[in-house]
């Protein structure tokens, strides 16, 4: 869940490696720190809260000639967020520094070893336990490489770490086990980085490294190798495309303002080079049949686009298809046996570590795992049997928005196009009805982006009436009710009231006891079939004197006490409207509280650890 950055180059290597947490700041924001080697001492500056207090402390140092550095920004996992736990952790001679993103499972052990052989320990964490064991492996194992590699050998978990030495002040070492890390490739220079927009301003080349192999480096040399045996890996480099104004503010206050904004263009790039007239083309899944029983396995907001996706895929391919938390799914004793059965993996980060984790349960039961996924080269789109890819870009925020919309967009690609391949008469779409689809969503991105400036003023001015409310209901049915759920977890998230998200049926089976005038609840009331249910929903809300904020279509007869009218789109194709609504609302809402919009606290982008 933490940063990682590692540099060895021909730059000053601290401002570098600051400049690059500040793009990994996303991952984890609760301390921060970096070490380098200079005058023949290791050096360590660490700092609780954000970034800013780390570079406030470094203003004071003496001034650092070093070349080569390690830095991280911290998510805590193991110990609270203090400056005794921030990373770099030293070993006790103050030989290593290391940083580390993971869980080392067996810690308790290793730390219990370690304190019988005379070592002390200053934090709660397992990373300090790490460096101190690859110092006694320093011991036995003849060189540095060789001990760290015997010492991650003993370690059970995940990890990405990035280690530095006195005695060798040139070269870094670091490695992965199930968390994500990559090698930048430069010209006299070389990184390691837990994701690739920290050294995007210097280098486009990148090695993209798995599990169990272990990298070494310097300014003008890298060599990768197998952690069982130190064995030298063939390992191509690949060029990214990205360049560094797609992780810029363009002018928003906000990167999450910025990204819902983006969702026009990012369904026009969904759209691109998979739409050929009135016909689907997934290129990505022709290597693999129509399943007959899907099973779709994602955390937090995938999974609400899992959900919504379900009626698309059921209704249009008449695939049947279950829908789990990816952290159930993978301490459940799953039924994967049946032939034809597929698993759909959905992450954003293609790292999420029960989602990957489910990917590789599939894989041992031989069912084929395709993922859906953003980011080119993550350990999901590396495992699954196929991989399509959402073409959302960077996505900076820790609230999701944009990611959940090219999901959405993908899902609905699929359906069309398994719909395609059933035999006459057994899709749930017609050739025409499925033509249609395809039109309005060429036609989505100019309506979104032409209504998104009054969606905002709107969600601006409701948002002021409702921002003292401590608890909410976001109510929704059939397609609608993926994004009361996901409507409610992003008022938590940004602004950090209470709210639930509920299938409007169920609001008599217990939940409605909670409302009263000071309660109020977001209703979901588009144009579809189930609009005459949501409508009688919300009178029975009312009928307790709670306040209804109504997200309806124009022409519709509903009494709340805000109506907010959107552009009407096709039935489910509506949710493409609704979803920045909801977005726009939680947003104005935590903006209007002081909230970090950007940055809620406890919260990391990718959840990379159990």
């Amino acid at each position: 869940m933490c940063g990682i950055i590692g540099y060895a180059g021909h730059r000053p290597a601290v401002p570098l490696v600051v400049e690059g947490l500040r793009r990994l700041e996303y991952r984890g924001y609760d301390s921060a720190g970096t070490a380098f080697v200079q005058g023949g001492e290791m050096r360590v500056v660490r700092a609780a809260g954000k970034l800013a207090a780390l570079e406030e402390k470094l203003a004071s140092c003496a001034s650092a000639t070093a070349t080569s550095a390690i830095g991280h920004t911290r998510w805590a996992t193991h110990g609270v967020p203090a400056e005794r736990n921030a990373h770099p952790h030293c070993s006790n001679d103050r030989r290593i520094a290391i940083v580390h993103n993971g869980i080392i499972e067996n810690y308790q052990e290793l730390k219990a070893d370690l304190l019988a052989k005379g070592y002390t320990f200053s934090s709660e964490t397992d990373t300090e336990v790490l460096v101190n064991l690859i110092s006694e492996g320093m011991k036995t194992q003849g060189s540095l490489l060789e001990a760290f590699a015997w010492a991650l050998r003993q370690a059970h978990g995940a990890y990405a770490v990035c280690l530095k030495s006195v005695d060798e002040p040139d070269t870094l070492y670091a490695a992965r086990m199930a968390a994500p890390l990559i090698l930048g490739v430069g010209t006299g220079e070389n990184y390691v980085a837990s994701d690739i927009p920290a050294f995007l301003p210097y280098t486009r080349d990148v090695v993209f490294l798995e599990d169990g192999e272990v990298v070494m480096l310097t300014a003008s040399a890298w060599k990768v190798l197998a952690l069982e045996d130190l064995s030298p890996l063939e390992k191509p480099v690949r060029r990214i495309q990205w360049d560094m104004q797609a992780a810029q503010k363009g002018g928003f206050r906000h990167f999450m303002l910025k990204e819902i904004f983006e969702q026009p263009r990012v369904i026009t790039d969904c759209l691109a080079g998979r739409v050929d007239g009135d016909t689907v083309v997934l290129r990505e899944l022709e290597s693999l049949p129509v399943p007959r029983r899907l099973h779709i396995v994602a955390c937090g907001t995938s999974y609400h686009a899992g959900l919504w996706g379900r009626h698309l895929l059921e209704h249009w391919a008449r695939v049947p298809v279950s829908v789990e938390i990816a952290s159930e799914f993978r301490y459940r004793d799953a039924l994967l046996l049946d032939a034809g059965d597929a698993v759909l993996v959905i992450s954003q980060s293609g790292e999420t570590a029960d989602t990957l984790a489910a990917l590789r349960i599939a894989r041992e039961h031989g069912v084929p795992v395709i993922g859906l996924c953003n980011v080119v080269g993550s350990s999901i789109a590396r495992e699954a049997d196929a991989v399509i890819y959402t073409q959302a870009g960077p996505e900076i925020s820790v609230a999701s928005t944009k990611a959940m919309c090219s999901q959405m967009v993908m899902l609905a690609l699929m359906s069309l196009a398994w719909a395609r391949l059933r035999p006459a008469g057994e899709a749930g779409i017609s050739p025409e009805d499925s033509a249609g689809i395809i039109d309005a969503l060429r036609a989505l991105p100019g309506m979104l982006d032409a209504a998104l400036p009054d969606m905002h003023a709107r969600a601006r001015e409701i948002s002021r009436a409702y921002a003292d409310a401590r608890n909410f209901f976001y109510l929704g049915r059939g397609h609608c009710f993926p994004l009361a759920l996901e409507g409610a977890l992003k008022l938590k998230e940004l602004s950090y009231i209470h709210a639930e998200g509920y299938a409007s049926g169920e609001m008599k089976h217990g939940p409605i006891a909670l409302v009263d005038p000071s309660f109020p609840t977001f209703a979901l009331a588009l144009d579809d079939a189930l609009f005459p249910k949501v409508k009688s929903n919300i009178v029975e809300v009312q009928a307790r004197q709670g306040r209804i904020i109504a997200l309806t279509n124009p022409g519709l007869d509903i009494a709340a006490d805000d109506v907010w009218v959107v552009p009407a789109l096709p039935a489910p194709l509506s949710a493409f409207m609704a979803l920045p609504a909801l977005q726009l609302f939680s947003y104005e809402v935590a903006d209007y509280l002081g909230k970090d919009v950007d940055q809620p606290r406890n919260l990391a982008k990718s959840v990379t650890v159990e």
